[in-house]
C-alpha cells in the first residue's frame, strides 16, 4: 500500500490538486492507496466516486497539521504494509515519525527561502531525511541543490496530464461566441498573481492592437491581482481587447484553449514566488496551441524553445511583443502547434507514472 499525505486535493481546484489527483489515480492502478487529505466542504460526493480510501482532516488550519500528523502516525503504527509515504509538500512530512520509505514532491516556491534562514533550515531538515525528493522541473532541481538539498536524493519527474477527449460541439459553439471571430486570440489560464505576468501581456496589447486591430486576450482564472489587472485594462483603454472569465465549465475552458492561437504566460520571479513548471503550457500543447513562457522558472521543461513555443524574458516587454509577432507573422503557429501536440504526449500520466514506479 502507498500512503499519500497531501494538503492539496480535489474537489479543491488548482494545479497542485490536479497533480496529486493524477498521481494517486495512476498509482491506484498498481496497488492499494490510502490518502490523508485536508477537509473540503464538498468532499463527500467526490470521495464516494473514487476507488481508493481518502481520510479528510479538518479543524482550524493552525491545529490541523498536528491533528493530521497524529492520525497518520497512529495509522502507521497499526499498519505494517506501507511500501512508501508520498507527500505533496515538505510540511506534510514535518511531524511524521516513521522509518518507512519517504518521497517528497517539490515545486520551487515552497522551498525558495534564503539559504541559512530559519525556514531554509526547516526545509532541509525534512528533505534531507527522505529517500527521494522529486522536483517538478530541472529548474526546481537546480534551485533545491543551490539551497542545500542533497543532490543524490533529487530526481526530476514532470507533472502529468490526462489524454485529451474530444470536445463536444456545444462547447465549441459557446467558445466561438465568446471569441467572436477575433484574430489573433491570445489566452492565459492561471491564477491572477504577479509571477504569472498578465500585466506585461496586457501592456503588450497596447502595441499589438496597432498591427492586429481585431486582437483578443482571454484571461481565465481568479486571484488577488484581478482588480489591478482590470484597472490596467481600463487605464490603457483595452476594453475590447481583453476578456476576464472565471468559474467556467472545464469543457468550455478546453474549447477556448483549443480555439485560441497562442497560449501566453511569460512568467517572472516575484519576491520568492517562481513558476516551478507550468502544466498549463502542456495542456495548451495537447490541443496544438504553441506557448510563450518566461525564462525564469521551469517553463523550459514544458516548452521546447523554437520547437513547441518560445521562451522569452518576461521582464522585457519588447521580447514579449516580438515573441508574439514572431509566432504570428512568420506563420510559425501551425508548425509549432504540430510539434507541441506531439511533445505533450510525453507528459501523459501513463508515461509519467512509470518514472515514479522505478523508484517505488
Amino acid at each position: 500500500m502507498y500512503l499519500i499525505v497531501t494538503r492539496n486535493f480535489p474537489p479543491e481546484i488548482g494545479g497542485m490538486q490536479n497533480l496529486m489527483w493524477g498521481l494517486v489515480r495512476s498509482l491506484s492502478k498498481y496497488d492499494l492507496v490510502k490518502v490523508f487529505a485536508d477537509f473540503q466542504n464538498n468532499h463527500l460526493e467526490f470521495d464516494e466516486k473514487v476507488n481508493f480510501s481518502i481520510e479528510r482532516v479538518g479543524g482550524p488550519k493552525i491545529l490541523r497539521k498536528y491533528r493530521k500528523s497524529y492520525l497518520i502516525n497512529q495509522y502507521l503504527k497499526k499498519n505494517n504494509n506501507i511500501k512508501c509515504i508520498i507527500a505533496d509538500h515538505w510540511k506534510s512530512l514535518e511531524l511524521i515519525k516513521s522509518n518507512n520509505k519517504k518521497i517528497c514532491l517539490i515545486h520551487s516556491k515552497e522551498i525558495n527561502h534564503k539559504k541559512g534562514s530559519r525556514l531554509n533550515l526547516k526545509v532541509l531538515d525534512v528533505l534531507n531525511k527522505v529517500d527521494y525528493v522529486i522536483a517538478n522541473s530541472q529548474y526546481t532541481m537546480n534551485l533545491a541543490i543551490d539551497l542545500g538539498v542533497i543532490n543524490k536524493k533529487l530526481i526530476v519527474i514532470n507533472p502529468g496530464v490526462d489524454p485529451v477527449k474530444k470536445i463536444e460541439k456545444k462547447f465549441i459553439d459557446e467558445a466561438d461566441k465568446i471569441l467572436n471571430n477575433k484574430y489573433p486570440k491570445l489566452i492565459t489560464v492561471s491564477r491572477f498573481d504577479k509571477r504569472k505576468n498578465h500585466e506585461k501581456v496586457i501592456m503588450a496589447l497596447r502595441n499589438l492592437k496597432q498591427i492586429y486591430p481585431n486582437i483578443l486576450y482571454l484571461c481565465i482564472g481568479y486571484g488577488e491581482e484581478e482588480d489591478n489587472l482590470k484597472k490596467l485594462v481600463k487605464e490603457l483603454k483595452l476594453y475590447e481587447q481583453v476578456i476576464f472569465l472565471n468559474n467556467i465549465n472545464q469543457d468550455l475552458k478546453n474549447a477556448l484553449v483549443a480555439q485560441s492561437d497562442v497560449f501566453v504566460m511569460p512568467t517572472i520571479v516575484h519576491k520568492k514566488s517562481v513558476e516551478g513548471f507550468g502544466i498549463a503550457y502542456v495542456e495548451a500543447a495537447q490541443y496544438g496551441i504553441p506557448s510563450i513562457g518566461g525564462k525564469d522558472g521551469g517553463a523550459s521543461d514544458a516548452i521546447k524553445h523554437s520547437e513547441t513555443g518560445i521562451i522569452c524574458d518576461g521582464n522585457n516587454l519588447y521580447e514579449i511583443i516580438s515573441s508574439i509577432e514572431l509566432i504570428l507573422k512568420d506563420n510559425l503557429k501551425k508548425q509549432l502547434g504540430i510539434k507541441a501536440k506531439e511533445y505533450a504526449k510525453n507528459f501523459e500520466w501513463d508515461k509519467i507514472i512509470q518514472e515514479y514506479l522505478k523508484i517505488l
